[in-house]
């Protein structure tokens, strides 16, 4: 019986080792099932968040092109009735001088007064100090009634917005 009782335990013990790995195994998986599913979930929501940044760049690039378009039709809009004046006075025959430099006059006027409008300054005059971040200085004479670097002529003005400059004045330096 002693024998009978010893491959008892060692039936017990096989099967004991038996129902632990299978547990194990069963334990693991459950754990790989589980990764699997927050695998899952994780690449879900990745996908989701990439669609979503994809669908606001797309979203921002329309945004910006509509607010360009919007801007142009804006600024030529204020620009048209100037570009109709110019053309009454080049297509007018019947006019003098005098009232043809009038015209001319008041189709400028009118010109700046849009782009004071929108926020456009005019600079470079003569007399004023010579400022290489607004003045682009093409020639230099010595003339004793003007001051040390002082401009003696524009031959085109600058005009910033702000602080940012979009054409600097084309300008003769004194001195």
């Amino acid at each position: 019986m002693a024998i009978d009782e010893k491959e008892v335990n060692q039936d017990a013990e096989v099967k004991s080792a038996k129902s632990e790995k299978k547990a194990k195994k069963d334990k693991s998986s459950q754990e790989l099932e589980k990764i699997k599913a927050d695998y899952e979930a994780l690449n879900d929501r990745y996908m989701r968040t990439l669609a979503e940044y994809d669908n606001f760049r797309k979203r921002t690039q329309k945004d910006i092109e509509q607010r360009v378009s919007y801007t142009k039709t804006d600024i030529l809009s204020k620009i048209l009735p100037v570009v109709d004046n110019f053309e009454r006075a080049a297509f007018n025959a019947d006019s003098d001088f005098d009232g043809y430099k009038k015209g001319i006059e008041m189709t400028v006027n009118q010109f700046m007064e849009i782009l004071k409008g929108l926020g456009v300054e005019a600079f470079g005059e003569v007399g004023e100090e010579f400022d290489p971040n607004f003045h682009n200085g093409v020639m230099h004479v010595d003339d004793e009634s003007l001051g040390e670097n002082v401009i003696a002529d524009v031959f085109m003005k600058g005009y910033k917005i702000g602080d940012k400059v979009i054409r600097p004045a084309t300008v003769k330096v004194a001195n």
